[in-house]
């Protein structure tokens, strides 16, 4: 049986876990969105691999290397952690975002927007919202076939997979939306700089996105995927 919400909080296990989302959440922002903020494409989007592949390497053993709200209720739907973990974790990553924004607007000078997630000119609301759930998507299918424990394939390094789609979709989406594929990523910088305008999609668009990756994966290409394990989905605890 899976550790419940209420034991999940009481460890000490849990608490540093949400601290290395605060802090990873925080060098995502600061690394990602300095280099937005003088950078060009290419050199924005690799940033951005590099980032998190570096990030997910150091806390992937205490936290798991989520540093995305959408990732983090991705793994909730497939039931890898509590409901109390989700909670927290995004609290601690939209703060860990947060404080990352501000060090890049103290930190670098000229920095502008601070790396926001915006629309540009001529994509509408609708169509940004599509871009953003389309990455989150490929975002959220990846990690979940990275770390499916019982496929027997697998080699090579994790987080450098992990980091290679954030590249890849950055050199895709960030001359529409900025690819923000990440809420709090896209809420941080945007907090501090003032710009809020068409914020929502940055949050409906990757969660929407990273649930039905989570969902098809889990019950279509997942190793242990079977129709017993869609008939079981919603009578099974969530585990920590």
């Amino acid at each position: 049986m899976g550790t419940s919400s209420l034991e999940d909080l009481k460890t000490k296990a849990f608490w540093k876990a949400c601290l290395a989302e605060l802090i990873g959440t925080g060098i995502l922002v600061l690394i990602g969105c300095g280099s937005a903020s003088q950078g060009n494409l290419t050199s924005i989007s690799l940033c951005f691999g590099f980032t998190v592949a570096s990030v997910v390497w150091g806390i992937g053993h205490v936290s798991g290397g989520h540093i995305n709200p959408a990732v983090t209720i991705g793994f909730l739907i497939t039931r890898k952690i509590t409901i109390a973990r989700t909670l927290f974790y995004i609290i601690f990553q939209v703060i860990g975002a947060i404080l990352g924004a501000l060090l890049v607007k103290g930190l670098f000078p000229g920095a502008g927007n601070l790396g926001s997630a915006l629309l540009s000119d001529g994509v509408s609301a609708g169509q940004g919202f599509g871009i953003e759930f389309c990455m989150a998507f490929i975002l959220m299918f990846v990690v979940l076939a990275s770390v499916d424990e019982q496929r027997t394939d697998k080699g090579g390094s994790i987080p450098l997979t992990i980091g290679l789609v954030i590249a890849m979709c950055c050199l895709c989406a960030i001359p529409f939306t900025g690819c923000g594929m990440n809420p709090a990523r896209s809420f941080g910088p945007a907090l501090i700089s003032d710009n809020l305008d068409h914020h929502w999609l940055y949050w409906a668009g990757p969660i929407a996105g990273a649930a039905l990756a989570a969902l098809i994966y889990d019950f279509v290409f997942a190793v242990n995927a079977s129709p017993e394990k869609i008939k079981g989905y919603l009578s099974v605890n969530y585990s920590a």
